[in-house]
């Protein structure tokens, strides 16, 4: 199974691109992390929030992987904990399915897309910057795994 975290925004600072790095290179190799930059749409006065949305969309569904279980990241999702995200990650290996956690762009994600979603996940109550959340993510994956693993990292 591989892990595919899709995230709406490029050019990130060095230390995004270093903390993200660091928790991939962790994960053993039946789940692996692939993240998949996709290019935000360009935002000028006069434009709604909606039209960025909607183009956005069709740049991430452009980049989905086939056939994966996506989990997008919403404010109004399911609050887990990591051990829940644990228990999930031996369900998905199971499906046999590959998993898609969609990051949207700085408005969110289009109504559209999110109604294709398998779930709805918060990560945070906080509101975060967008690079900030691929860190986290890569992080929770890791620590997750580590937890299945009764690896020391993680200690309950």
């Amino acid at each position: 199974m591989k892990l595919f975290i899709l995230a709406v925004g490029h050019k990130m600072p060095s230390w995004i691109s270093t903390g993200f790095e660091e928790y991939t290179k962790r994960m053993p190799a039946e789940l692996r992390i692939e993240l998949r930059e996709i290019k935000p749409e360009q935002r000028s006065t006069g434009r709604s929030a909606q039209s960025v949305m909607a183009a956005e969309r069709v740049r991430i569904e452009a980049a989905l992987p086939r056939q994966a279980k996506l989990i997008m990241l919403d404010e109004r999702g399911h609050d887990w904990t990591t051990v829940q995200l644990a228990d999930a990650l031996p369900r998905w290996q199971r499906d046999g399915l590959d998993v898609a956690f969609i990051i949207g762009g700085a408005d969110g994600l289009d109504p559209e897309l999110k109604a294709r979603a398998d779930m709805l996940l918060r990560l945070s109550s906080l509101t975060l910057p967008h690079g900030m959340v691929r860190v986290l993510l890569a992080e929770q994956l890791y620590r997750a795994w580590s937890i299945t693993q009764n690896h020391p990292y993680h200690r309950a």
